[in-house]
């Protein structure tokens, strides 16, 4: 497949705010992007001519922001109405091992609908883990530093090396990845020994330190997950805010190259799909 044909679905609702730069994103590298409203796969309320079949696309990714303003839980309404009448189709979609990334928001949104972490089963009836209120108890907006400690597994990072720092920045009040108490100690070594978790946060020095630099305070520094097969990825970082390096906000210090940080997890998932499909 060549890259103009991968057709990527960036899903929207009301609050959602980073659709465009993720749409950019896509788009600077090729692909054909499109915003898609929920309203568009839900057929509801919409034109003939408007809705959208989801397993047209190849790569599906949800977005930040506050979708439905974040009541309830952040995530919580937009999961709720994707699982009420797509379930069937994204469970579908992801054993095909099409890819589906969410960022921020649209990684709560993930949490939610019990497709991330999704240890047994693609998409478990109730949540398996939560984003929960950052340890700060306040949002939080600041550069983050992300190494990368997945050994391949997740389809979103062949341009990485492991072990490899990227600066991307970091934007949510609800970023805290916990595991129900009695189990949270059990399932996080299963996402270890799973090959699940993607990033960590760290500090200057590459090791993992305590806030700021994990600003949400998640056991294990986790900023991003996989499932097990690698094909969804979750992380509370925003890589389509840096997909320049002029977006960086040490860019004046020196501009050693035109790439932001965040452009390899997009060439990185296009690359696969290209390869793949």
């Amino acid at each position: 497949m060549k890259r103009d044909e991968v057709k990527v679905c960036v899903l929207r609702i009301e609050g959602t705010n980073c659709e465009t730069e993720s749409y950019l994103a896509f788009e600077r590298l090729g692909a054909k992007p499109e915003i898609v409203h929920l309203k568009q796969l839900l057929g509801q309320d919409i034109r003939e001519s408007e809705k959208r079949n989801l397993m047209d696309y190849h790569i599906l990714m949800i977005p930040g922001g506050f979708s439905s303003g974040d009541y309830v839980r952040a995530g919580a309404i937009f999961a709720a109405r994707m699982k009420s009448r797509l379930a069937a189709p994204l469970v579908e979609f992801i054993r095909q091992e099409r890819a589906v990334l969410g960022v921020c928001n649209g990684f709560q949104v993930l949490v939610e609908m019990g497709i991330l972490p999704g240890l047994d089963e693609v998409m478990s009836p109730q949540p398996q883990a939560v984003l929960a209120t950052n340890e700060s108890s306040r949002f939080e907006c600041r550069p983050t530093l992300l190494k990368y400690e997945n050994n391949y597994n997740c389809i979103f990072t062949n341009k990485l090396k492991f072990g490899q720092v990227l600066r991307v920045p970091s934007a949510h009040a609800e970023g805290r990845l916990l595991f129900p108490s009695e189990q949270a100690e059990k399932m996080l070594k299963r996402l270890e020994d799973n090959d699940q978790v993607v990033f960590r946060f760290v500090g200057p020095d590459g090791k993992y330190a305590g806030y700021p630099w994990n600003p949400n305070g998640s056991p294990g520094n986790i900023a991003g997950i996989c499932n097990p097969t690698g094909n969804v990825l979750g992380m509370m970082p925003h890589p389509e805010r840096v997909f320049h390096r002029y977006t960086h906000p040490d860019w004046t210090r020196g501009l050693d190259s035109p790439l932001g940080d965040g452009r390899a997890i997009f060439e990185g998932i296009l690359d696969h799909v290209t390869d793949n499909f």
